[in-house]
């Protein structure tokens, strides 16, 4: 039996232990920024990832959030990525706790990512030599990842390619290709007055961040599937009875191209104020820049192969309008392929899921993927292509 297909067995193997792994997983919440609540997450997560690969992770902590680095023992040929933040508060778990039917897992975070990170671990398992495998797993990627984007950036430099295990599509595919994101502050200021008195007096924070709210309207593209410009978290005012003398508008903006990403960001930043002694200032900015299809090409055939090996027909590359930790290692230049976690859906939703009979054979192609890559050395000066 070839290689792929022991793989294949031996993830089948070890199903029960992957489903009863996420359960503990997705019952360790790690909300963002809930310190003590990442931090027995990484305490979890440090115990599997030694099991898995043979040695301690690396505690890089930083302004308090703990980050799990497990380096290469030598020549890191291949970085594994992925985040156990979820975007659930704290309590989540006691309204929609884990829960399985049929062959399918819900509870917050299952999809987004503690199934990959299960399946990744498995995966690492089953390989005989992890030496020039690398593993991140970082907690602030829900929020932007302003913490570990430096480390993520750094491991990404010195990797051969980057595998990031988010969620594959509904369908089972990879992702080839993420929009890149910004996010922006928009910081109204006016002037309080009675309102029922003298509201004359005052200038309306609320009137003019509305009026901005539409002209941010104007600045994505016609179709859904382009540049999109979204108002988000929104607040004003401070009593019913008084003219609001400041608002706070947050707002997102994703995009295929950096040109976008850059036009965009020009107009937020020459925004100007329609009422008369109104104030507007922009914070924030470009946050991640698109991933880039060329990149992953290469190793989109190179899992194609594998996939095929497996008995996996039609595995194709996506597009994803979400952005992930990816677009980081791809700006720099280094192959990244997506989407190489579990398969399910629903995302960020109440009704998250993912699909327990599709996670044998997303852990053998992950881990066939990263044995092909690791071994790479044999291969010499080839590139990823030659090889597939």
């Amino acid at each position: 039996m070839d290689h792929p297909r022991c793989l294949l067995d031996a993830a089948e193997k070890l199903r029960n232990d992957m489903v009863d792994r996420l359960s503990t997983l997705v019952a360790c919440e790690s909300a963002p920024g809930s310190l003590p609540h990442l931090e027995s997450c990484a305490d979890l997560l440090a115990r599997w990832g030694e099991e898995a690969l043979g040695r301690p992770a690396h505690r890089v902590v930083v302004d308090g959030l703990p980050h799990l680095l497990w380096p290469a023992v030598g020549r890191q040929r291949v970085l594994l990525l992925g985040h156990f933040d979820t975007v659930f508060p704290v309590g989540t778990i006691r309204s929609r706790p884990f829960t399985v039917r049929r062959d399918v897992a819900t509870g917050p975070g299952v999809c987004d990512m503690k199934a990959g990170i299960v399946q990744m671990f498995t995966a690492l398992r089953l390989i005989e030599d992890t030496s020039a495998v690398g593993v991140l797993l970082t907690c602030d990627e829900e929020s932007g990842s302003g913490t570990s984007r430096h480390l993520i950036e750094r491991e990404a430099r010195r990797s051969g390619a980057v595998l990031v295990c988010e969620a594959a599509t509904p369908d089972g595919n990879v992702k080839v290709a993420r929009k890149g994101g910004s996010v922006y502050r928009l910081t109204v200021g006016g002037r309080a007055a009675h309102a029922g008195v003298e509201p004359q007096r005052g200038v309306n924070a609320t009137v003019e961040v509305a009026h901005q709210v539409l002209t941010l309207g104007t600045l994505g593209a016609a179709d859904s599937g382009g540049t999109s410009v979204t108002p988000t978290l929104l607040s004003a005012g401070t009593t019913t009875n008084t003219v609001p003398e400041q608002a706070s508008l947050a707002v997102d903006v994703r995009a295929w191209t950096r040109d976008e990403l850059e036009r965009v960001d020009h107009a937020i930043r020459g925004l100007v104020p329609f009422l008369p002694e109104a104030t507007l200032a922009v914070h924030g900015g470009i946050n991640r820049y698109p991933m880039s299809p060329e990149l992953a090409q290469p190793l989109l055939e190179l899992t194609q192969s594998i996939a095929r090996q497996l008995g996996m027909a039609g595995l194709v590359g996506a597009y994803a309008a979400g952005a992930s930790d990816g677009n980081f290692t791809a700006a720099l230049g280094v192959p990244t392929l997506d989407g190489l976690g579990a398969v399910g859906g629903g995302a960020h939703a109440a009704d998250e899921y993912v699909c327990l009979d599709r996670m044998a054979e997303r852990t053998a192609l992950l881990a066939g993927l990263v044995d092909r890559l690791s071994t790479m050395e044999r291969f010499g000066t080839q590139r990823i292509e030659d090889i597939a």
